[in-house]
């Protein structure tokens, strides 16, 4: 089992990276790793984490990039809800690439359903079908970019996660098993 600490220090070092791969400048909007890192750590740690690592993701970001608003809310509603269900997803199923796959489509199409066709036609008068065809190239590119780091990525992200620290000492030669009589 793993201990606490450790699991917090590679859950920040991953929430870091995340948060510095969403600050590069130019980047497309839905190409990011959140989905990525937070599948293989629901799995490794449980619902409460993935939920935990999917809020301060989309907190932090909108924090440091002045951008929190009326979507920060939906964003945070809507990827704390795959987190936890990640952690109930990965309970039953393995850690493999093509679940990990299976999860990131069904995840951003929910998520993108959840923020893309909400926020514009309630807050901001959009119309609908603006709205929906708006969606559909945004959704396209976020499955792929979430669907090729599910593939690539999560599977190395939970071997990070569980991976054990291998001893510090390893004795030269076996102690042996002597009978006194």
């Amino acid at each position: 089992m793993h201990s606490a600490k450790k699991n917090y220090l590679k859950l920040s070092i991953a929430l870091i990276l995340c948060l510095l791969v969403r600050l590069i400048p130019l980047r497309a909007p839905n190409i990011e790793p959140i989905l990525a890192v937070m599948m293989p750590a629901s799995k490794a740690y449980g619902a409460l984490v993935g939920f935990s690592f999917a809020i301060l993701s989309i907190l932090l970001y909108d924090v440091l990039s002045g951008t929190i608003g009326v979507q920060t809310f939906f964003t945070v509603f809507a990827y704390g809800l795959l987190g936890l269900w990640a952690g109930s997803y990965f309970k039953k199923n393995q850690a493999s690439r093509w679940s990990y796959v299976r999860f990131a489509i069904i995840g951003t199409l929910f998520f993108d359903a959840v923020t893309g066709l909400t926020v514009g036609p309630i807050f901001y008068n959009q119309p609908f079908t603006q709205s929906l065809l708006g969606q559909i190239p945004f959704t396209a590119l976020h499955l792929i970019g979430n669907v090729s780091f599910a593939f690539v990525l999560s599977p190395a992200i939970y071997h990070f996660f569980v991976k054990k620290k291998k001893s510090e000492i390893v004795p030269l030669i076996s102690p042996l098993k002597t009978k006194i009589i």
